[in-house]
């Protein structure tokens, strides 16, 4: 069996990464932020605003990341600041991950800028690993206009602390047979996940390097400082016994749910709640081009009851105005305004790809229109954000118009349109966009 090889790939100073390399690219700037005192950070409050990332010249001034923009100033008076673009950063952590993937099946996300790569059995294709690495860090610099660091190892904990070693641009090993040279020596700190907290207290008891740790005695240790520090002590000795989690299945259904502010006592406010929930639903299905064909909606009460109803649709839809009636006619079924409800949550199943749908002659609306009409204002919302178009019935309603689920770029997997500036610089770099 061959043996383990673990890549973890971390974005060099990504925000910042991903703005220089926008404006470089696509703006045509000669000015690159990555060689000058630079950071990202919002400028428009300086005394609430945080530096998000940092440049190499900024970061020798004494900037740091997560402090406030103000002392980062009188650090360094000269500093360039760069606005936020999430939408850019999605894009671009989107490009990477999709790099990846075309590289081994076997990818696990960590972060917006890190991820694990299982590389096991690939030296065939590729050589040697850290040959592999190396050549993997120059395609990723060459295709997509940035830079990162690549840990190796034989587990994802190892690979994860090699990557860390000396930054930026650089290709690291640690595997087990390495640690006593590379890791033991380094600080407490450096182990991954430990803050300052458990440092002051590895200290009293007078552990100070990784090393220390990793031959103190466990009991000792669990009887000091509890069975978490057991963990630490593992990590420590190098031992991981995670494995790189693919991405998972494709969804086999589609669900939103909402707990309201005030207790729901009317359907006219359990219609509107479902009306905001159908819209985020119908979204997500028409991004990822699917359709379902039995809706279910479930309902808690103020006093923690809960109970759900479905139906079975004629054909899959995805079109928001048909999930929506079909929730309301369950409404009606299993409820009459009797116990003031809580929750509410609308879901999708039995999925299959959107496509041609077919009609009936005893179709009561024309579905095709409505089929256009939501993809039109899907397009509007992505370019525009959510509250760029809105139903007439939210605009003095309690409940918002896409209520519930994650952050828009979390629950939505937005990205910016062809023609914005994320996309031509993917595209300058010989990049199609999503």
């Amino acid at each position: 069996m061959a043996e383990k090889v673990i890549f973890h790939i971390d974005v060099n100073s990504a925000f910042l990464s991903w703005t220089a390399a926008w404006r470089v690219h696509v703006l045509g700037q000669t000015v690159d932020l990555r060689e000058i005192p630079a950071v990202i950070a919002n400028s428009a409050n300086v005394r609430t605003s945080i530096v998000l990332a940092k440049s190499i010249p900024a970061k020798k001034c004494g900037v740091k990341t997560g402090e406030p923009l103000g002392m980062a100033r009188d650090k360094c008076p000269n500093l360039v600041v760069a606005e936020p673009d999430y939408e850019l950063y999605v894009t671009a952590s989107r490009r990477l991950m999709a790099l990846l993937q075309s590289v081994s099946p076997c990818v696990e996300q960590f972060s917006i800028d890190e991820a694990w790569v299982d590389m096991t059995g690939t030296q065939g294709l590729y050589g040697p690993p850290v040959l592999a690495a190396e050549q993997l860090k120059a395609r990723i610099r060459n295709e997509l206009g940035f830079t990162v660091n690549i840990g190796i190892s034989s587990n994802k904990l190892l690979a994860k602390m090699a990557g860390d070693f000396e930054k930026p641009d650089k290709v690291h090993t640690l595997f087990p047979w390495e640690l006593e040279k590379k890791l033991w020596p380094l600080g407490v700190r450096k182990l991954f996940m430990v803050g300052p907290a458990t440092e002051r207290k590895l200290a009293q008891m007078g552990i100070c390097t990784i090393g220390e740790l990793a031959k103190a005695d466990p009991v000792f240790l669990r009887e000091k400082l509890g069975k978490p520090v057991l963990t630490l002590w593992q990590s420590a000795n190098g031992r991981d016994c995670g494995e790189v989690q693919p991405p998972p299945e494709v969804n086999k259904s589609y669900g939103n749910a909402m707990t309201t502010p005030a207790d729901v006592t009317t359907f006219l406010q359990a219609q509107q709640v479902l009306l905001s929930l159908c819209e985020t639903v119908g979204m997500r299905l028409r991004r990822d081009e699917q359709a379902g064909v039995c809706v279910a909606v479930q309902l808690r009460d103020k006093n923690f009851s809960n109970w759900s109803h479905q139906l079975q649709l004629p054909a899959a839809t995805n079109v928001t105005s048909e999930l929506y009636d079909a929730a309301c006619r369950l409404l009606r079924r299993m409820w009459n305004e009797d116990a003031p409800l809580r929750q509410l949550g609308v879901q999708v199943t039995k999925l299959s790809p959107a496509g041609c749908r077919q009609c009936s002659l005893f179709d009561k609306a024309d579905y095709e229109r409505l089929e256009k009409l939501d993809t039109a204002v899907d397009a509007i919302r992505d370019k525009f954000g959510e509250q760029a178009i809105i139903r007439g019935t939210f605009l003095k309603g309690a409940v918002g118009s896409m209520a519930g689920g994650l952050h828009k770029e979390r629950r939505t997997g937005i990205t910016k349109p062809v023609d914005d500036p994320a996309a031509r610089m993917l595209k300058k770099l010989g990049i199609e966009t999503i």
